[in-house]
């Protein structure tokens, strides 16, 4: 991975030089390469802001399969560049794993190499003109409508094996049933597309201890340099692995990159490639993301980063209808009810567990950002942190716990301060986009009512600054006299925020 990557996803999928070590794949007898029935709906999930391509059609058509249609327990033999092109989707024999066992490698390595053999011998006998076999002319067949006859050069080499994730898919729409509202009001907030709240779904399937081999951590898999960009990364606290919190940075992100590319496709890219990747084979090609997937040839611009955006608006597809992909039903989970709590003061998790009447074990379960030094007690909470507590412990206790002696601080080593300016707040993400939540400063003493007002900072958005003052988007919006899709606000911005 370059210097200039901000992340890596998870490795779903598998060159096949690593089958042997980390594949995760599935499939014995097979289909031969058929699909489903709607294969003739190539433009499926495209859209005026996310286009489709002629050049990348048959890389979406292979997603939705991949996420929608193929089950864990078969396996897809195909071309790794001209992915329409798919010689055989096998059933694995023997009991389905989440690994294969050593008969079930054994028995890809077999398949893999038989179409090495063949593809190989199809293309010598093109070169020398001699008869071709009946299962020549069936490889040949393959080729006609992707990539086309001459494409047949150097197949043998471009075999990939590519496990069906259909079971996988299918529980990252039910995780993403806690996400997803409270995302997509998160994207709008940046004036960026609502649907990018599917990107989960390519990056780590929901999962949000998901960490790659290279260090992209959480379930937007930000990299740690770029994570401390766009939210607070140390050794105590480590926002990629909030999913909320993460949200916020990867829309943040994808705003950046699209007022730099100006294509949405090639910001989408740009969080698989890197910004400056994206740039250079925009300069070569245009902002056309078919010809560059078709085309650009740009240093480590491989198959991740050519399927990336087709990945993408396969999993929008299947996720946006998910009745037609998963008939037997999703179990989407409740939306994350948790009340948010903006730390007004440095603490030890312990005092903040026992001021809201729980456990530090239940909020280290809740705050998944906190690292061992904080959940185990050797380091402080700083002021400015998000804190999700349970669900109605704000309502039940009313105030912000108090600060702490110096000395108790003194005990732990002091802890950084967050990246981007915050202000002591709380807020229930449940109600974020239509109901307003607990006034932003709660405290013990009466104070005489009059309006608040909160001055934006830079970096600020219209989510941030409604989530730190305890209000939703639209509450906040309608305090301002603003707009319903206006999320326009500028450094130095007096916001009313409470009367």
């Amino acid at each position: 991975m370059r210097p200039d990557y901000h992340h890596s996803r998870l490795a779903w999928t598998f060159p096949i030089a690593l089958l042997a070590i980390t594949l995760i794949l599935n499939g014995c007898s097979g289909s031969g390469g058929k699909r489903d029935r709607d294969d003739s709906d190539n433009d499926v999930g495209a859209s005026a802001t996310f286009p489709v391509p002629t050049e990348i059609k048959g890389n979406v058509d292979f997603w939705r399969h991949v996420y929608g249609v193929w089950s864990r327990g078969e396996v897809a033999i195909h071309d790794d560049e001209h992915m329409g092109v798919i010689y055989e989707v096998a059933k694995i024999p023997g009991a389905i794993q989440a690994g294969y066992s050593a008969s079930q490698k054994d028995w890809l390595d077999g398949r893999l190499s038989d179409y090495t053999s063949a593809l190989r011998g199809l293309e010598e006998r093109i070169r020398s003109r001699q008869t071709l076999t009946s299962r020549d002319k069936d490889l040949l067949e393959k080729f006609e409508n992707s990539g086309g006859k001459v494409a047949v050069y150097g197949a043998a080499d471009r075999l990939r094996a590519q496990r069906g994730l259909r079971e996988r898919f299918r529980r990252s729409l039910e995780v993403s049933g806690r996400y997803d509202q409270t995302f997509r009001e998160i994207m709008q907030s940046h004036n960026v597309p609502a649907d990018l709240a599917y990107l989960p779904h390519v990056e780590s399937s929901f999962q949000m201890n998901a960490k790659s081999s290279v260090g992209a951590s959480g379930v937007w898999q930000f990299m740690p340099a770029t994570g401390r960009i766009y939210m607070t990364v140390n050794d105590n606290i480590d926002e990629r692995y909030d999913p909320i919190l993460a949200a916020d940075g990867a829309a943040r992100y994808l705003s950046q990159a699209y007022r730099r590319l100006k294509s949405w496709p090639l910001a989408i890219t740009s969080y698989n490639h890197g910004q400056g990747g994206m740039a250079k084979a925009k300069a070569q090609h245009g902002d056309q993301i078919g010809k560059i997937v078709k085309n650009y040839n740009g240093k480590a611009f491989g198959f991740a980063s050519r399927n990336y955006y087709a990945e993408f608006i396969a999993a929008r597809e299947v996720a946006h209808n998910a009745q037609r992909y998963f008939p037997e039903g999703v179990n989407y989970e409740r939306p994350w009810p948790y009340d948010r709590l903006v730390l007004a003061h440095t603490m030890p998790a312990t005092n903040l567990a026992r001021y809201y009447g729980t456990s530090t074990a239940q909020l280290a379960d809740l705050n998944l950002h906190w690292r061992d030094a904080v959940r185990e007690g050797r380091a402080n909470l700083p002021a400015g942190s998000t804190i999700w507590l349970p669900e109605g412990s704000i309502r039940r206790v009313g105030s912000q716990p108090p600060p702490v002696s110096a000395s108790l601080l003194a005990r732990n080593p002091s802890p950084p301060k967050p990246t981007t300016p915050r202000v002591a707040a709380v807020a229930n993400t449940q109600s974020l986009k239509e109901q307003s939540t607990a006034p932003a400063r709660m405290v013990a003493t009466k104070v005489i009512p009059k309006t608040r007002y909160h001055v934006v900072q830079p970096q600020e958005t219209l989510y941030r600054v409604a989530a730190i003052n305890g209000l939703s988007v639209s509450e906040l919006r309608r305090l301002n006299q603003m707009g319903a899709d206006d999320n326009n606000i500028q450094p130095g911005q007096k916001l009313k925020v409470g009367i």
